[in-house]
């Protein structure tokens, strides 16, 4: 029996998703289709022990949980009439799952996928729920993730899959004419999850790998399923990305700058993986702004140190991002290469530009950025302006300890010297 257990919780561990999703292309309802997922394992562990476990333990598992379903309905309809409608339609069903080709199997990931960050729902529905039914984490894991309750993120849930009856929107994978639109939002809810696992918005640490883990799996999911050139340039994003974790914090988890970190500590492997993906990506000519972020971050990790970084090339891949793809966060990023380039001064005017523009003013990288810059060019007045500013806006302690030592070392240099302070 043990011996079944651990099959059974190993076939969980690796099919569990995609049996879900057929289960949902078979059956049009996401919590029937969870609930008799559950059902068709229980069975597994009951069943198995006499019966030997079957060649095709997914399609077993598909079988028996849409009869588990059909019977569930039945059950109901004798207090639902309208209900006996549908279950004659699951049980009509022409094939069964144990015949369906691999290719279909595939189709109902990307199906399950697509229908999850469907662009008619609200943006953290999108996140809950892909997590959820996608990746399997469940509402609590999301709630610690996301530093939000339980009882929201399951709110979360429940108005997306309203949502998604209510409006009756089709699971299914879009067609080639809108493949383009549908596959951004699918592309941006997995780069929203890296983000806030890669550098989470607010909490005590600086990482949360669990979410950049399940992102980078997405990823690769993605990637495998649907070979896009601008899939690929984000799973290089973000495996680029990760291959820094090591060398992104200190022991007492304190935040370590791109310039100041160990880089004999970052992950040559994900590197020349990230690496091949990007030049792959690149060499379509398909690509979009993550394949050119990815680029970016390719040349970061090129270098040997940050002194030895090409920023002339980085700073051209900004101008090219900035035209692709026009925002207050690129123009800010394009700043920082650009100072790295010609010197602070020209760093700190760009930025003064954008925030000159009402663009960014609630944003603390944006003033951060600011105070750095001004802290290398000795402005040490403006940089604790900007250092303060940052501070107010920002939520996540491994930040907030890097700011307030900066602060503090600003400070005891205008305190030391003022004339220092207009240089």
């Amino acid at each position: 029996m043990s011996d079944i257990r651990e099959k059974v919780d190993a076939i969980y561990r690796t099919e569990s998703r995609r049996i879900l999703a057929t289960l949902i292309r078979l059956l049009g309802d996401f919590d029937l289709a969870e609930e008799a997922m559950q059902d068709a394992f229980a069975s597994a562990l009951t069943g198995w022990p006499q019966s030997g476990v079957p060649e095709n333990p997914r399609a077993w598992l598909v079988s028996t949980g849409r009869f588990k379903a059909i019977d569930t309905i039945r059950r109901r309809t004798r207090f639902d009439a309208s209900l006996a409608k549908i279950a004659e339609q699951i049980d009509l069903e022409a094939h069964e799952a144990a015949n369906r080709e691999e290719g279909e199997v595939k189709d109902d990931d990307l199906r399950l996928i697509f229908t999850c960050c469907h662009p008619a729902l609200p943006a953290d529905g999108r996140v809950a729920l892909t997590l959820r039914e996608v990746c399997g984490l469940t509402t609590e894991e999301i709630a610690r993730a996301f530093l939000t309750s339980t009882p929201t993120v399951a709110r979360r849930i429940v108005r997306a899959k309203t949502k998604i009856r209510d409006a009756k929107i089709p699971y299914e994978v879009p067609q080639p004419a809108d493949l383009a639109e549908r596959l951004d939002t699918v592309l941006h809810v997995v780069y929203l999850v890296f983000n806030e696992g890669y550098s989470a918005s607010s909490g005590a640490t600086l990482t949360r790998a669990d979410l950049s883990g399940e992102a980078i799996r997405l990823g690769r999911l993605l990637a495998h399923l649907l070979p896009e050139p601008e899939i690929e340039g984000l799973l290089a994003l973000m495996l680029l990305h990760e291959s820094r974790r090591p060398a992104r914090t200190s022991p007492e988890g304190d935040l370590i700058l791109l310039d100041n970190q160990d880089r004999t500590k970052w992950n040559r492997a994900l590197i020349e993986e990230g690496k091949s993906l990007v030049e792959r990506a690149l060499r379509t000519g398909r690509f979009g702004p993550f394949t050119i972020q990815a680029a970016i971050a390719a040349v970061h990790s090129e270098a040997a140190d940050g002194a030895n970084t090409d920023w002339t090339q980085i700073a051209g891949l900004y101008d090219v991002l900035l035209r692709m793809e026009p925002s207050p966060v690129v123009e800010l990023n394009r700043a920082v290469a650009v100072a790295m380039r010609d010197g602070p001064p020209a760093g700190i005017s760009l930025i003064d530009g954008i925030l000159s523009g009402g663009d960014l003013q609630d944003y603390h990288l944006i003033h951060s950025a600011r105070a750095e810059l001004c802290r290398r060019a000795h402005r040490y007045e403006e940089a604790q302006k900007s250092y303060q500013r940052a501070l107010e806006l920002t939520l996540q302690e491994p930040e907030r300890r890097f700011l307030e030592r900066r602060l503090a070392e600003v400070t005891t240099l205008i305190d030391s010297d003022p004339a220092q302070s207009a240089v």
